[in-house]
């Protein structure tokens, strides 16, 4: 910074120390003994508790509401409508200056008509939770039915009765991507192959569901709102909006948090009812979701249809693409992500780390009578991967090549870069290759393929095949590289203030928050590195608006990229005022001095100095011995922005073998191999990995939200929606590349790259093992019944 007085060096990255050390989580001490403080450990004295009464149905005018029966009932304290004055215009907006975004205002408690099975059209205070669910019962709503849009093609080609009024063609984002000339390449090609894919609706089902506790201060002028957010800043001004609030009027605390994978990313209805309630009864109120309410209410994700023409050259060159996305968004655009998150950033990525040149991509955000969609790891690129790795792979089998030596012709290289993508986005990594071929080792493709054709000699009713998956995630996105879905803020950016108190203690307080990712240990391990101190001596503190002043939060995998910027900043910039002070003290010059775990000396009198603790004394009591023209105190706060994303390569490959009689697929192995960059904590990137890979084969495999025409959801508990466990898991075998990013500590982001290739590599590896049969299978999720009807199909041909 131009007025930094200490001359702080804002281009070195932190190294030394514990930067880079497998430091085990300090999080886990607490959290395996039981010591968390989950949204459901938040109890206030006289804390009432909501149950809220959900619509039966997916679409229809609501013509009355009787909440009478429900008032009487015992320990009751209060019932809200969307009729009531205190609710009546309370609606959440995502905005967005897209001009093809359409804004479709979500009530908190719905008004005029309900527009998805599951919406709240009632809220019921009592005593208990038990209080509350049982006098919900007692609420009785009249509907009057309307048309029920569930499939989003369907939805957009015949939109009668649409699900707002204000989106009469059901469309509520919309954008067409082009570069080149799509359609003259395609017809000039040597192979031209046409699909269709489908991608199933899922969503993360976390461990711990959402939940929100409310209390008022006496006077009524501000509320603090526990929740179970990733992004608390961000919620206080969408609340502090809804309720005509300043932002300082809100206080959003976020404790430990079992879980989000992005769907706590976004502001939901009930925080605010919950909120209201609290405000107009003068006393805590909270709600915690019940697992069948998290199923139908959370947000889904992931319901893409896609028809794609593609050329190839005869070498098997990529030539052109030409894609049309349905995206089923659900009910809502909701905030503050808006409906646009998911079809804008499959337009966006679909070529993912391939080269092409003449590309257009029709992207189709449709409104349907279902959950509304919004984040969820990975958020639209597993699918757009799927199709990429999908139509490479048949492109090899029409071709006769290897796919393999297809993904290599069309690869990103070094010499290409920078590479403009496009849709406009520069290509930073030169290592797309390496993590492939590196795969490939690991998973010893030659002897794979050798060991293939003898099973398939022996007939054993199993059929074993490989399929491989190239990717590459969009990661620490600076405020350039999030301008494109026209939101109303930018996400680059990211704070962090570091602290040294008079005794010496460290806290760093920080704008990310954790979801489980283990930042309390990454985040001290940077300030520990910077301040030369042990990491056992930083505390952290994070999920508190009132305790810094802004934040992002925790989203596309940036903690790691902007957030450990923004530490070493502000731990720079206390490191170079405490070597102002301790030079003043010791009559030296503050480039002579080093510090090691936490004494501060010359670098020739190493037993000679001073402790951190004493220059903090100093700093805050005695500021007549500091250096003429230093403030006193030790602290700084600091903002960092990368200005643009990094991209970070990966590669899978998937092993499985396919019982032909059940359908059933056998995941043997699978082999992971991605570049972060410079790593903070290696145990916990793998462990992220681990994560995000297994959230990756759930969707492949298992997981699927699935309505029937009249929009009832028939898969909303774990009964019926196969959510992936571990038993379920195969042998994970990961593989490192470490080449530095263009930032300031050289960091890729790692959260959410294992999730996007499982679809693909173990859609490919199926379709491998199924080849002998003539069967190709471009729909998820691949369950023992569609590919046993496959299989049965294929049997019954001549």
């Amino acid at each position: 910074m131009a007025d930094e007085p200490f001359g702080l060096d804002e281009t070195t990255p932190t190294t030394g120390g514990p930067f880079g050390e497998p430091v085990p989580r300090r999080e886990d001490s607490r959290l395996l003994r039981g010591r968390g403080r989950y949204i459901a450990n938040v109890r206030y004295d006289g804390q009432l508790a909501v149950a809220f009464v959900r619509s039966p149905v997916a679409h229809a005018r609501i013509v009355s509401a009787d909440v009478s029966a429900a008032r009487q009932a015992p320990g009751v304290f209060d019932v809200a409508t969307g009729a009531d004055p205190d609710f009546a215009g309370l609606a959440l907006v995502a905005e967005s200056a897209l001009r093809t975004h359409v804004n479709t205002p979500q009530p908190v408690l719905a008004t005029g008509k309900v527009r998805y099975q599951g919406e709240a059209v009632a809220a019921v205070v009592a005593a208990t939770p038990a209080a509350a669910a049982d006098a919900a019962e007692l609420v009785e709503v009249t509907y009057d039915e309307l048309r029920v849009h569930v499939d989003a093609v369907a939805a957009a080609a015949d939109p009668s009765e649409p699900v707002h009024d204000i989106a009469p063609d059901n469309l509520i984002v919309t954008r067409t991507f082009d570069a080149g000339d799509a359609d003259g390449a395609i017809d000039g090609s040597h192979l031209v192959l046409e699909r269709r894919y489908r991608t199933n609706r899922h969503g993360a089902t976390p461990m711990e569901g959402r939940g929100a506790v409310a209390l008022w201060n006496r006077e009524g002028t501000k509320l603090t709102l526990h929740a179970t957010s990733q992004v608390p800043y961000l919620h206080r001004s969408g609340m502090a909006k809804v309720l005509g609030l300043a932002d300082g009027a809100v206080r959003m605390v976020v404790g430990d948090v079992g879980g989000g994978f992005g769907i706590k990313g976004a502001l939901y209805p009930e925080d605010v009812v919950v909120s209201q309630l609290a405000r107009r009864l003068g006393r805590p109120v909270g709600w915690v979701e019940t697992r069948s309410e998290h199923m139908a209410t959370a947000l889904h994700a992931r319901d893409h249809h896609y028809s794609v023409r593609a050329g190839f050259e005869a070498d098997g060159t990529l030539v052109a693409v030409d894609a049309v996305l349905h995206a089923n968004v659900g009910a809502y655009s909701s905030p503050p992500w808006t409906a646009g998150i998911e079809p804008l950033m499959a337009g966006g990525l679909l070529t993912g780390p391939y080269k092409l040149t003449h590309y257009r991509c029709e992207v189709l955000g449709v409104a349907t009578n279902t959950t509304p969609t919004g984040p969820y790891r990975g958020v639209a690129r597993p699918a757009t991967v799927f199709v990429m790795e999908r139509l490479l792979d048949d492109a090899a089998a029409e071709l006769g090549m290897d796919p393999l030596d297809v993904r290599r012709r069309n690869l990103v290289a070094p010499d290409d870069l920078p590479y403009t993508a496009p849709t406009r986005l520069v290509h930073d990594s030169r290592t797309y290759l390496d993590c492939l071929e590196q795969a490939v080792e690991l998973v010893d493709y030659d002897g794979f393929r050798s060991a293939q054709q003898a099973a398939r000699a022996t007939g054993d009713g199993r059929l074993t095949g490989i399929g491989f998956a190239c990717y590459n995630e969009l990661t620490g996105l600076g405020q350039k590289a999030s301008a494109g879905p026209r939101l109303p803020f930018r996400t680059g950016h990211e704070s962090a203030e570091v602290r040294v108190d008079p005794s010496g203690a460290i806290t760093a307080a920080m704008g990310v928050t954790s979801q489980g990712q283990g930042l309390e240990t990454t985040m001290a391990q940077v300030v520990a590195a910077e301040l030369g101190v042990g990491v056992e001596q930083v505390t952290v503190e994070m999920g508190d608006t009132d305790r810094i002043s802004f934040g992002m939060g925790a989203f596309a995998s940036r903690q790691g990229v902007i957030g450990s910027g923004a530490a070493t900043l502000a731990a720079r910039a206390v490191l170079a005022k405490t070597l102002v002070i301790a030079a003043h003290l010791l009559e030296a010059e503050p480039d002579w001095l080093s510090i090691d775990d936490g004494f501060i000396h010359t670098q020739d009198a190493p037993a000679v100095g001073v402790t951190l603790g004493e220059v903090a004394h100093v700093a805050y009591f005695e500021p007549h011995r500091l250096p003429p023209g230093v403030e006193p105190g030790l602290e700084a706060m600091r903002f960092y922005d990368p200005m643009t994303g990094t991209f970070a390569a990966g590669a899978q490959a998937a092993v499985v073998a396919v019982d032909l009689d059940t359908g059933e697929v056998d995941l043997a192995r699978m082999v992971c191999v991605e570049d972060t960059g410079r790593v903070i904590n290696p145990m916990i990137v793998e462990g992220q990995m681990h994560g995000a890979i297994a959230q990756g084969i759930g969707g492949a495999l298992y997981e699927h939200f699935v309505y029937d025409a009249d929009g009832q959801l028939h898969s909303g508990t774990f009964m019926d929606y196969l959510a992936i466990t571990a038993d379920r898991m195969p042998s994970i075998e990961l593989g490192h590349i470490a080449d530095p990013a263009h930032n300031l500590n050289q960091i890729r982001g790692v959260g959410e790259g294992g999730t996007l290739g499982p679809y693909a590599a173990i859609a490919n590896a199926v379709c491998d093992a199924l080849a002998p049969l003539g069967i190709t299978i471009d729909e998820l999720p691949l369950s023992p019944a569609r590919i046993h009807a496959a299989i049965a199909a294929a049997r019954t041909q001549p």
